[in-house]
């Protein structure tokens, strides 16, 4: 199963209300949403139809998170909140909704797609999926900084070590899509400030020259799991159900365990 078909079966068996897309490229895999989504690119070129409610900007993922309200258009767009929320005096449907489903696919390097995953989280929910592409490099060359392959990975990879280590309160599992690999991050926790305050010496200790030193369990994909088999898994239902009736996180904790014992 390659990428594309991997994300059209998770917006298929998450039903996400709203779509983040950091690295929109060509549009090929924003063409699969069909809810509010905002996609985020300097320099797209989209050249297939596009069948949502999108707020295509082009600009970095920093800049764009550096905006005073940069999911303005999911707040005041088309989407599901704003009448429900009109009628919710309590607000508990949430007139500013977080970020239900996010895919990163942005600078393949390190340090941007940490980044990219600290300020993703700060805009998600525990029952958010966050997804970023190209995390298994098939060899050393493949994770070079220096891009001088085809299919490039770049060291993004490191992210999911970065996010076992640091954040042991993450569920980071890997994906054996093609060409090389997806990682999917569920239990976010926007209020987590480990990756920031520890950025610094994580990008000094993480980000080296090349050829980079890619663990054999990675180029191997030991820890993978295979798409159907997550894809298959009865947890969607639950997990969506969390998400739409805003449980607590501590919810989160019985959903982890089926999780992985679907994924070891």
């Amino acid at each position: 199963m390659n990428r594309h078909e991997f994300l059209r079966s998770v917006h298929r068996v998450y039903r996400p209300r709203n779509y983040l897309e950091i690295g929109v490229n060509d549009g090929r895999s924003l063409a699969l949403s069909r809810v509010p989504s905002v996609a985020v690119d300097p320099a797209f070129r989209v050249v297939t139809d596009i069948s949502c409610d999108v707020h295509l900007v082009r600009a970095t993922s920093d800049d764009f998170f550096a905006r005073k309200d940069p999911l303005l258009h999911l707040r005041n767009g088309r989407n599901p909140f704003r009448a429900l929320a009109r009628k919710d005096p309590l607000n508990v449907l949430g007139a500013d909704p977080k970020l239900e489903l996010s895919f990163i696919d942005g600078m393949h390097l390190f340090e941007f797609a940490l980044r990219d995953f600290m300020n993703v989280e700060r805009y998600s929910r525990w029952s958010s999926v966050i997804l970023l592409d190209d995390m298994l490099p098939r060899d050393v060359d493949e994770a070079a900084r220096d891009r001088h392959t085809r299919f490039w990975t770049g060291d993004v990879y490191k992210v999911a070590q970065v996010l076992r280590r640091y954040r042991p309160d993450l569920l980071v599992v890997e994906v054996d899509t093609e060409p090389t690999g997806v990682v999917a991050v569920f239990g976010a926790d926007p209020g987590s400030t480990v990756l920031k305050d520890r950025y610094d010496e994580i990008v000094e200790e993480y980000v080296v020259p090349d050829p980079q030193q890619v663990p054999d369990d990675v180029l191997a994909r030991k820890k993978a799991v295979r798409p159907e088999t997550l894809l298959g898994a009865d947890f969607w239902p639950a997990l969506g159900r969390a998400r739409n009736l805003r449980r607590p996180r501590s919810a989160f904790v019985p959903l982890r365990r089926s999780i992985e014992a679907v994924t070891g």
